[in-house]
């Protein structure tokens, strides 16, 4: 039996740095939001645990031990066999949480694989903090370290541009370049969005508290948003600490059109156009 999963992006809608822990964890408060763009994952029983890479994103993906499929494996049940397979189309360490959505879609095959029950929020954290949110790719509000998560309505019909201009940002080093760490949280109650165009201009009044900061390090990501702030979206802003920046549209047509014009500007950049789920 063959077990296929979806590993969707996951775009932080917002991103408030809340204030930073003891240990050094810093703490958020983030609006989460998936895609329909993503990575495609699959399982089949096996005598040993192996993983093997494909796609056009495939280029430099480790298949041992160091992938975060083949860590999320050992976590659900050490030593146990299974075939691996991965459909690269994200750009690594890009701000959407690729590499913790393809765990956690990992683990959901290899639970009906193996007739598993789905671990816990506290199991899968010690993988990273984007594990939890990931493991249900629904819109949720995120916060603490990314344990405490809240499932929110479904967000309304919406189109998506993503786009990432080739440079990998190292998330510690964002961290590093706040100048603060205690920004205000969202308000206690999100509202229940009933359009594209209410969701963007409730976001007009949000942060991501990282966007500043990574722009400072890498310009170019402040050149993929101007980029798309001339297109028709009705909002636009960095995902996570980036660099994948992302825009919202109306509908489809509009959301193409804007895809076309960057690739246009940009024939080299990493651009995709689909839609949140909901």
């Amino acid at each position: 039996m063959t077990v296929e999963a979806f590993a969707p992006a996951k775009i932080n809608l917002t991103l408030h740095v809340t204030g930073q822990r003891a240990d050094g964890y810093h703490l958020l408060d983030s609006l989460v939001g998936f895609a329909d763009i993503g990575d495609r994952i699959s399982a089949s029983p096996a005598d040993e645990l192996s993983l093997q890479v494909a796609g056009p994103m495939a280029a430099g993906v480790p298949t041992d031990g160091s992938n975060l499929m083949m860590k999320a494996a050992e976590l659900l049940a050490a030593g146990r066999g299974a075939a691996l397979m991965l459909e690269k189309h994200l750009p690594p360490a890009s701000g959407i949480g690729g590499g913790s959505s393809d765990a956690a879609a990992t683990l959901r095959a290899l639970c009906d694989v193996w007739d598993l029950p789905l671990p816990e929020t506290a199991d899968v954290l010690s993988l990273g903090a984007d594990l939890p949110v990931c493991m249900t790719p629904r819109t949720q509000r995120m916060r603490g370290i990314g344990e405490e998560l809240h499932a929110l309505p479904p967000l309304p019909d919406c189109a998506i541009v993503l786009v990432n201009p080739g440079v990998s940002v190292a998330t510690p080093a964002i961290f590093r370049a706040m100048e603060n760490r205690h920004n205000p949280a969202m308000a206690d109650v999100l509202p229940v969005w009933q359009t594209a165009e209410a969701l963007a201009d409730w976001l007009r009044a949000q942060r991501n508290d990282l966007q500043g900061p990574a722009v400072a390090l890498e310009p170019i990501i402040g050149e993929a948003l101007a980029t798309l702030a001339a297109t028709p979206a009705l909002f636009h802003a960095m995902s996570g600490s980036g660099a994948t920046c992302y825009g919202l549209y109306a509908d489809d047509a509009t959301a193409n059109a804007a895809r076309a014009a960057v690739l246009a500007d940009h024939p080299e950049w990493w651009v995709r156009a689909g839609r949140l789920l909901r």
